[in-house]
């Protein structure tokens, strides 16, 4: 036999030596995102909740870590939604605010979502619950990544029955999708929990055998408040703790059936809200204690929400993390534990995986920066501090909320002045410590600007000009 032929053989041998070890499809995590709406940062049990018990994310905060600092890309829905979605803040996508229905404008196709991103990576994609990212059918859930959709397109406020249809809106009927198909208008949400969970359950089950993205949009507790019967009157909280009560319910089955599927430990959970509590909705809205404010505003109590991750095994049990962190990390995250590629585009959120498994308390990120209306720098955390830039905000100012499901008018206050708050001895914002500290604020300042020089601000944009709906934004 010629000399050549074991040469080759040899090479050949030496080629294949060499290639990286294929991942089973097992080994890949499966990743399931648990987001709720307008659920404030005290309406868990671990978070202080009073008047209802939520057993199941306690128990879930006791197997997994609990972030006392974690905050919404934008403290309203369609905007936080694309930030947990993308990576990105939502003004970069040139997204504020909570789309109307049929709006004719939504998250731009051309964007990917963690739904694409692991898609591409083999995995099986759903959502269950509420889209709120555009309703006309080239921006549905399946035209972004995701195989299956069952839920609702908008807000569930967005139908007939609002309490100021005719004097301030006209809603059409609330659509339930299956998919790019609407299979029923909605009259009453009183199952849709159960709906949401019962397909969230059924989509793991057929799912175990390769790997898997379930992402559980419960359109709850934003107002009208729905229960089923089998939570109605159990809280002591009334309706909204009974709504919530119904929530941790739905966690509890699906990590029930993780466990019985035998993947629990193959499945990082991922459990907090789009933005803080509507307040003027009163006795049907959550609470924020003891940060200030709630929802529409860039304060506390608009933007940090309650926040479990858990994944057995990986993530140490029962560690509480103060180091502050955005929705627009969970994507990056999610892109180092699955192993998958993060899109080729400008992403503003960064991996704490480092975080939170304990390699370093230290923020990947400088600060973060807090955003409202079209295009306002409003607020930016920097470490233990955060400081507010002069822009008027809505508030009860000390009144109290609606009751039966009517909300109250806000007031409009507004800080004059630069403020400066130290979180970590004065988390409810009560005292302006701005002339006593002139070099966080400068720091702080700085940091602003830079951020502005990328993604401009309609209050004082770099150029003297404001900045409008700019769309993607590659500075």
């Amino acid at each position: 036999m010629k000399p050549s032929y074991f040469f080759s053989v040899f090479i050949l041998l030496s080629i294949f030596s060499c290639q990286p070890e294929v991942e089973s499809e097992q080994e890949k995590p499966n990743v399931i995102i648990i987001f709720t709406d307008d659920q404030g940062y005290q309406d868990v049990g671990v978070f202080g909740a009073q008047g209802f018990k939520t057993p199941h994310l306690d128990q879930m905060a006791a197997e997994g870590i609990k972030f006392t600092d974690f905050y919404a890309a934008q403290a309203v829905c369609s905007a936080s939604r694309a930030g947990i979605l993308t990576g990105c803040y939502p003004n970069r996508l040139g997204i504020h605010g909570a789309f109307m229905p049929n709006a004719a404008k939504g998250l731009n196709p051309e964007e990917v979502t963690i739904a694409e991103m692991l898609k591409n990576n083999g995995y099986s994609t759903a959502i269950h619950g509420k889209w709120h990212l555009g309703d006309a059918q080239e921006f549905l859930p399946t035209r972004q990544g995701f195989d299956e959709y069952f839920g609702i397109p908008f807000s569930n406020d967005m139908w007939p029955n609002h309490p100021q249809q005719g004097s301030v809106f006209n809603f059409g009927p609330l659509p339930l999708y299956e998919n790019e198909t609407v299979i029923d208008t909605l009259n009453d949400q009183t199952m849709l929990t159960t709906q949401i969970t019962e397909r969230s359950v059924d989509f793991i089950k057929r799912n175990k055998e390769n790997p898997f993205f379930l992402y559980v949009a419960h359109p709850q507790p934003h107002v009208p408040l729905f229960v089923s019967d089998k939570f109605k009157g159990k809280s002591e909280r009334g309706l909204y703790g009974d709504v919530i009560m119904e929530i941790d319910w739905s966690v509890g089955e699906i990590l029930k059936t993780l466990k019985e599927e035998g993947i629990d430990e193959n499945t990082l959970v991922i459990f907090t809200s789009d933005n803080g509590p509507w307040l003027n909705y009163g006795e049907h809205s959550g609470s924020a204690f003891p940060l200030r404010e709630g929802k529409g505003t860039a304060l506390e109590g608009g933007q940090r929400e309650p926040a479990i991750a858990r994944w057995p095994g990986h993530l140490e049990a029962g560690k509480t993390i103060s180091t502050p962190m955005m929705n627009i990390d969970v994507m990056p995250t999610i892109a180092e534990v699955t192993r998958s590629q993060l899109p080729d585009r400008i992403i503003d959120g960064k991996s704490v995986w480092s975080v939170w498994t304990g390699q370093t308390d230290e923020s990947p990120q400088d600060a973060y920066f807090f955003y409202y209306h079209v295009n306002e720098l409003q607020g930016v955390r920097y470490k233990n501090w955060k400081l507010y830039f002069p822009h008027s905000f809505r508030s009860l100012n000390g009144r109290e909320g609606g009751k039966g499901g009517l909300p109250v008018p806000y007031e409009y206050l507004k800080f004059e002045e630069v403020a400066l708050y130290d979180l970590e001895s004065d988390i409810s914002e009560t005292n302006n410590v701005a002339d006593q500290h002139p070099e966080v604020v400068n720091t702080i300042k700085v940091l602003a600007d830079q951020m502005r020089a990328r993604l401009g601000d309609a209050l004082t944009d770099v150029k003297g000009t404001e900045t409008r709906d700019p769309g993607r934004i590659e500075r």
